[in-house]
């Protein structure tokens, strides 16, 4: 086993160093050796951890005084750190307290490294009390980092509960009018949980529904993750969504087309009267305005329903009213040929 440096060593500062001092000493290095800043670089990593691991004592005055006076042995849980009842070992891999677990690097999307340590380490550099934060990988394969920091007053590491991702399939008028679904998950423990969700009104497919605190629980006291349900929108016949807006077909009488008139339009909420205007032309689009699908951001905003129009062919005609069609053809030509003179 490698014998740890002297922690004074690693920030480089004389014993009697203050606490602005530490604090200064550990910014400097931990902006040197952070890991974002050094990708792939498993030396600097190393390095990051034991600058953190040195601070992480030196910053806490009851640990400084502990290891001032029986050294590395105060935190290894010897009987040295026993009698001076210790803090039963730290380790920047498992966490404080001896707490098992999984590493947590800290990790930030751009922004400068000025910025970031800021926020990192915001409580100690402005005077507040003494506390390690970042934000650390999750599990259960989450893409979220979850906040997670040791709290010197009550002598543990908290860290949010891990978010969880599921699915939930409604049907197309369960989307356009919302719904209550019941769930049954299974968690970890082989439990079966059966978990009612609220799903709005106007919501469509890929979208996700966040349930807060329904994720797993958090470590030391901290609050749980959430819940993320990502939504899969049935089809429904006949209409077709984009959006808020909704498309859908309308076959009307040959005789309709051309005299116009009334035809009857299917919408998501039953049927309305439409008008057809004289001449209509088969594939000609009529915008019924806000009867599309609601805005889930605002009840008061719709889109539209758009009405393709199909029109009829007459089939099994009886002789007169083959008769009176070529008649109505023989006049079209001539009209046709009237025209072109």
């Amino acid at each position: 086993m490698a014998v740890k440096r002297d922690y004074y060593d690693i920030l480089g500062i004389h014993r009697n160093a203050d606490e602005n001092t530490i604090k200064k000493a550990y910014r400097k290095l931990a902006k040197k050796y952070h890991p974002d800043t050094n990708a792939g670089k498993s030396q600097a990593e190393e390095k990051f951890k034991e600058v953190t691991e040195a601070y992480n004592v030196l910053s806490d005055k009851e640990k400084k005084k502990l290891y001032d006076q029986f050294g590395h042995a105060a935190f290894d849980g010897s009987q040295n750190a026993r009698e001076a009842g210790g803090f039963g070992g730290f380790d920047f891999k498992n966490g404080f307290g001896g707490q098992s677990g999984d590493y947590r690097e800290y990790h930030f999307e751009g922004g400068n490294m000025d910025d970031i340590f800021s926020e990192m380490f915001g409580d100690i550099f402005h005077g507040g009390k003494s506390r390690t934060q970042g934000f650390g990988g999750g599990t259960y394969g989450s893409s979220f980092k979850n906040h997670a920091f040791y709290d010197s007053d009550m002598g543990s590491f908290r860290q949010k509960g891990a978010d969880l991702r599921a699915e939930v399939n409604v049907t197309f008028d369960e989307a356009v009018f919302g719904c209550d679904k019941i769930l049954h998950l299974q968690g970890a423990d082989g439990k079966v949980q059966a978990l009612q969700v609220r799903v709005p009104a106007g919501i469509d497919t890929g979208k996700t529904i966040r349930l807060r605190g329904k994720g797993e629980p958090g470590m030391g006291g901290a609050e749980a993750g959430d819940l993320l349900l990502k939504v899969n929108v049935g089809e429904k016949p006949g209409f077709k969504r984009e959006g808020m807006d909704v498309y859908t077909e309308a076959s009307i009488p040959f005789t309709t087309a051309v005299f116009g008139g009334e035809t009857v339009v299917k919408t998501l909420k039953g049927n309305v009267v439409c008008k057809i205007h004289a001449g209509i032309q088969p594939g000609t689009k009529i915008r019924l305005k806000g009867k599309g699908i609601v805005s889930v951001k605002e009840p008061n905003l719709y889109g539209d329903l758009y009405v393709k129009v199909q029109i009829q062919v007459p089939t099994n005609l009886s002789t007169e009213a083959r008769e009176k069609l070529k008649e109505f053809d023989a006049a079209c030509r001539k009209q046709k040929k009237t025209n072109v003179a």
